[in-house]
């Protein structure tokens, strides 16, 4: 794997993977995806937390779950790299020791590990990668602002390793970036902290600004959002020059920061859902119903005002995605074909993003 130009941090879900699915050739060629393997059951996991007792207490259901779904990611990024973080399953290893198996054997993609995790479980996911060439990524999570203890602990998870620096990607994930001055400092206080201590072959830069709860959608179901994670990578770029070179953009997409902590259990859902489409600075979204009276002319409606606001791009223009085309088509569509659903609509936000992030990092030179 080549050193990308942009990380989209994934859950392993159906629209996920099928928008990666979608993207042009030349788009996959660039970005390196880190996908993070959802829980099967259970309550919302909390970042860098496991819940006591363990919800996924089967060996045998977890297997019977996971692997096709394992299968169905290696079919879905083909000879394409990235990351693979099994946090929710890792601990059932005999249970998750096929799919992880068949990540190791059957695709470009490299594990990931962090030093919060069960010491077993990081000389596992260790050995796995030494079997496979491809190296470890060590993803940290930045909820609060590194210290020195924190790079103890990072050295520490190393030596543990017993794998050289040119195969050890580092992801640093600041999480929510709502604040992106906060979030800021605290990226880069990990830079200088974490960044200087073995040569990374790799180093990412990772945060979410895609809100997670919309206030008021009842009386405001269009809103424009500032992106400040794009912001805050922004802001580390100016502070740092020299690193602007060295450290590769990630973000969230579309969906918010705790989207992949959740159960992968399907259910009807509350009747509506998110437009999404990515702007140079914003997100535009638009609430429209899923099921009732009008709900498909509703739907229709808020594709029309993304599709007429100034920052979309022409679908048939050399910027141009799938994205693009689907948004245009159904505003200006007749009848139920075409509208869409929530999983859809997730999709075609997750291709329009990537494609316009890369387009704007390729612009940054």
């Amino acid at each position: 794997m080549g050193e990308p130009l942009y990380v989209p941090v994934l859950p392993t879900t159906r629209a996920a993977r099928t928008a990666y699915t979608r993207l042009d050739r030349r788009v996959r060629q660039r970005i390196a995806p880190l996908w993070t393997v959802v829980p099967r059951l259970g309550p919302e996991r909390a970042r860098g937390l496991h819940p006591v007792p363990d919800p996924e207490a089967g060996q045998v259901g977890l297997h019977t779950w996971l692997t096709p779904r394992i299968d169905g990611l290696v079919a879905a990024t083909g000879d394409h790299g990235g990351w693979v973080d099994a946090t929710h399953v890792e601990r059932l290893v005999d249970a998750s020791a096929t799919g992880l198996w068949n990540l190791m054997t059957s695709s470009r993609l490299r594990l990931i590990t962090g030093p919060e995790r069960d010491i077993r479980h990081q000389r596992h996911a260790a050995d796995l990668a030494f079997l496979s060439g491809r190296g470890l990524g060590i993803r940290v999570l930045l909820d609060n602002p590194p210290d020195e203890p924190r790079s103890t602990q990072l050295l520490a998870l190393i030596e543990r390793l017993r794998l050289p620096p040119s195969q050890l990607d580092l992801l640093l994930d600041v999480g929510p970036a709502h604040d992106p001055v906060e979030a800021g400092k605290t990226a880069l206080m990990a830079l200088d902290l974490l960044g200087p201590l073995v040569p990374w072959r790799t180093v990412v830069l990772t945060s979410g600004s895609f809100p997670r709860v919309l206030e008021n959608l009842a009386t405001q179901p269009r809103r424009i959002i500032r992106r400040h994670d794009w912001d805050l990578y922004r802001s580390v770029r100016d502070a740092r020059p020299a690193l602007s070179s060295r450290v590769i953009y990630g973000d969230y997409s579309v969906e918010h920061v705790f989207s992949a902590n959740m159960a992968a259990v399907r259910h009807r859902g509350p009747g509506w859902g998110l437009l999404r489409y990515t702007a140079p600075d914003t997100f535009l979204v638009a609430q429209v119903p899923t099921r009732g009276p009008g709900h498909v002319s509703r739907a229709r409606a808020g594709a029309r005002w993304i599709v007429e606001s100034d920052s979309f791009r022409a679908p048939d223009g050399i910027h141009g995605s799938e994205g693009e085309r689907w948004l245009h088509a159904s505003a200006h569509g007749d009848g139920p074909d075409g509208s869409g659903n929530a999983e859809k609509w997730m999709q075609v936000g997750h291709i329009q993003h990537m494609n316009f992030v890369v387009d704007q990092l390729a612009g940054l030179g």
